[in-house]
């Protein structure tokens, strides 16, 4: 990947959906009511439960990271709310590279360019969320190199010798 200034990224949708809003506010533990209970929402001023700021802030980083590919690594997801993002809705993420930068002369081996893209994800109501992300990224030959080991190595093995028994195949295996 050679990423430029000025480059657009893929644009994504995401569906927001009440499992997406009640389980983002559980697992990044915001148990806010106005992320779960619609009443309690409504009673707050909230036509419904909206979704938090931790799980939009995941969405973006997934965003990027899909772009950026498996070796990229977040440096930092600076994000500024908008309007609020409700059951319902669909959050179009869109994004731009606004600057690369080569690695510095003193960096690991395995560091390529770092590159800084604004995001912008827009719903019915407006722009939901805008931000910088900054994300190093890394080749898979960079990655072999850093540790002397493949990714495949370093797994234990390659996705097909760890399917190539069923559970029943391994139990038996070992009795």
């Amino acid at each position: 990947m050679n990423p430029r200034e000025g480059e657009p990224l893929p644009p994504l949708e995401i569906p927001v959906t009440r499992t997406l809003i009640v389980s983002g506010a559980l697992a990044s533990r915001d148990f806010q009511d106005v992320h779960h209970d619609a009443e309690a929402a409504r009673e707050k001023g909230s036509p419904d439960i909206f979704m938090n700021i931790l799980t939009t802030n995941g969405l973006v980083g997934r965003y990027v990271t899909g772009w950026a590919g498996p070796h990229a690594v977040l440096r930092k997801v600076a994000i500024r709310l908008g309007v609020p993002a409700y059951p319902g809705d669909t959050l179009a993420l869109s994004g731009r590279v606004t600057a690369v930068t080569p690695p510095a002369p003193d960096a690991p081996g395995a560091e390529s360019v770092t590159v800084e893209v604004a995001v912008r994800g827009a719903g019915r109501l407006g722009n939901h969320v805008t931000g910088t992300v900054t994300v190093t990224l890394r080749t898979a030959a960079d990655q072999e190199g850093a540790s002397g080991a493949s990714p495949a190595d370093r797994r234990g093995g390659s996705p097909a010798d760890r399917k190539s028994a069923s559970p029943a195949d391994r139990k038996g295996a070992s009795s």
